[in-house]
């Protein structure tokens, strides 16, 4: 870098109010989409809550919340030219943090006590709103999200795709422990202690120049590079040092193909899995203990339990890396393809990564019960068991409307992950089912489940599992990945049975709000292929049930034909006791009927029986 380059930079801490606040920003063209994922958002909203809440006391006085500890979210490099602002690194993180803001925004409509944060996020003029973040293919999607509405992402842009799914992520993982008394003082911390360094320049040459200078890491060593360091000085023979280096670079390989930092991932999750004993206390002034410790410096968590892991001598290092790494690293491989593609017999980890869950407890209490020595029918059996554990857990948590936040689950997953650790597979059943018997919530809450604005996602899964378990059961050719794709030609949406017109139903509804309310009930919907509901969806029932004969079987379960030389149908409706019925019109007292029969699809479908199914498949 050149002195001329040196003086025409300036780098200052800022807090996210000071980056923000009535300044615009824009990005160029050709850089890159916005393509933060579901775990960096989880990562992110954990990381915020542990800072705030180590400070926070519910007896503080707001004016407190400024002597709280500083959290820092790294450097943005911004080129300032011509009067503009230009993202050349940054755009990720300032992206999440304005959806953030943006969510904090619509949460506190509902408080009393507010804070401030328009201005962060827009400025008006002559009644029009100019987003802070100038980004034109996005604002028709950040309209919809900062005014709390649905936004449709079939054939939009990448960027416009993740940015509505990440706000969906923020609004499912939000810390519940922050909606309450604590949510102005999160807000107040947020944008006058999270700090950012700005790195601002006033040419793009120059930008670019300091971007590449501090993103060549040809020189820096990361966790795993010290982490094999450790291990293979232990290891006296040169010839197995070569042969556990050459191991150690395929394996890193692999992952690598995957994802840049997906080795942090699998060290994480493996030393989690098999070792971690403690957990930071939520509390103000908590320290981090294992849990904490292996996710930010994994190498030195393992030099300082060494003994822990037993690693006490040369052949013992070796055996790590031989054995232990080797058979772990392929685990991670192994379960990571079956969350990507739908494998018989391993469905459930397919399931469970569809509808999300922490990555932090994911992988970790997959990977607890399994050993070395287990083959490989046990090995799946134990990933299936685990799986559809995990599975029922958010289920039986989302249909009660309660929260997956890491925050939320934290001590229960981690409990789980020693209680199961090495466990044989008899053991493990036993762990799992006592754990979901003794669950608070149950299927139950699926008689009050409805649609709404934040919850479409799970929505969307439910009926998908619905429509294909029965489809399956009857022998009709039934694919799941179909029914919540958003990339086939045309990709299935939830259809409401009641046409949106209050009018037509005054006789069952003196409140508006009422006929939504049912009109929104898992009973009340199906999916249907993108197209239907421009169609017909503004059609009454009794003009859209032949059209319905025409879709999926729970669609065709409305209709008389389909009790009707239906042999594998009735065969399955009569064994599992299901009440299973047509409906020539549909009203208020068919959607509750109809709720119910979603339940008991639900709970053959989540029921302890499946357990034992794997178990002896």
């Amino acid at each position: 870098m050149t002195k001329a380059t040196v003086d025409a930079v300036k780098a200052d801490a800022k807090t996210v109010r000071e980056i923000l606040d009535k300044n615009k920003y824009e990005i160029d063209v050709f850089q890159r989409e916005y393509a933060w994922e579901r775990k960096q958002i989880e990562q992110l909203l954990a990381d915020l809550e542990f800072k705030f809440l180590s400070d926070y006391d519910e007896s503080d006085e707001r004016k407190n919340v400024q002597n709280y500890s500083k959290y820092y979210l790294g450097s943005i490099i911004i080129s300032l030219k011509d009067n503009k602002r230009s993202i050349i690194d940054g755009q990720q993180r300032l992206t999440s943090i304005t959806l953030l803001l943006m969510y904090l925004n619509n949460l506190q409509k509902s408080q009393n006590e507010k804070v401030q944060i328009n201005d962060l996020i827009f400025s008006e003029k002559y009644s029009e709103k100019s987003y802070n973040l100038q980004i034109p293919d996005r604002k028709d999607c950040i309209d919809a999200i900062y005014n709390n509405q649905e936004y449709e992402i079939t054939g939009k842009s990448e960027s416009v795709k993740n940015i509505v799914e990440r706000y969906n992520d923020i609004e499912e993982l939000f810390p519940q422990e922050i909606k309450g008394k604590a949510l102005p003082y999160f807000i107040d911390w947020l944008i006058d202690n999270v700090m950012f360094v700005e790195i601002k320049t006033y040419s793009d040459e120059d930008a670019y120049t300091i971007f590449e200078t501090m993103n060549d890491r040809g020189l820096n060593l990361t966790p795993t590079d010290m982490l094999k360091g450790y291990l293979l000085s232990n290891v006296e023979s040169p010839e197995k040092k070569i042969a556990l280096n050459e191991l150690w670079k395929n394996r890193m390989a692999d992952l690598h193909d995957i994802d840049k930092e997906k080795d942090l991932e699998f060290f994480k999750s493996w030393l989690r899995a098999k070792y971690a004993e403690t957990i930071r206390p939520g509390k103000k002034g908590a320290e981090n203990e294992d849990f904490e410790k292996i996710s930010t410096r994994f190498h030195s968590w393992v030099r300082d339990n060494k003994n822990l892991l037993g690693l006490n001598g040369p052949s013992s290092f070796y055996d790590f890396i031989k054995i232990q790494f080797d058979f772990y690293s392929k685990l991670h491989l192994k379960i990571y393809e079956a969350s990507m593609n739908l494998q018989k017999g391993l469905e459930h980890v397919f399931y469970v990564e569809s509808r999300g869950f922490p990555v932090s407890f994911y992988n970790p209490l997959i990977m607890s019960p399994i050993k070395v020595t287990d083959d490989a029918k046990t090995i799946d059996k134990k990933i299936a068991l685990v799986a559809r554990f995990l599975e029922t857990f958010i289920v039986y948590r989302s249909v009660n409307y309660r929260t997956l936040g890491s925050s939320s689950i934290r001590y229960t997953m981690f409990s789980l992950i020693k209680e199961i650790r090495n466990k044989d597979i008899q053991e493990l059943v036993k762990i799992l089912k006592e754990k979901i018997i003794g669950f608070e919530e149950n299927l139950d809450g699926v008689m009050n489940f409805r649609l709404h604005q934040q919850n479409k996602r799970l929505v969307q899964f439910i009926l998908a599992r619905i429509t294909n378990h029965i489809e399956s059961k009857c022998g009709v050719q039934s694919d799941f990945k179909d029914y919540i794709s958003r990339e086939i030609k045309k990709p299935y949406e939830i259809e409401h049975i009641w046409a949106n017109k209050f009018a037509e139903h005054r006789e069952e509804f003196n409140q508006e709000h009422e006929f939504e309310d049912f009109r929104n009930k898992l009973g009340a919907l199906i999916l249907i292929p993108e197209g239907f509901n421009q169609s017909y969806g503004d059609l009454p029932y009794e003009d859209k049930l032949s059209h319905y004969f025409g879709q999926n079987l729970l669609a065709k379960t409305l209709s008389n034909q389909c009790y009707e030389n239906n042999p594998t149908f009735m065969k399955y409706k009569n064994e599992s006791k299901i009440p299973f019925k047509p409906y020539e019109h549909f009203k208020k007292q068919d959607i509750i009927e109809r709720q119910k029969l979603y339940q008991k699809i639900c709970e053959e479908i989540w029921s302890l029986e499946g357990f034992d199914e794997i178990v002896n498949s």
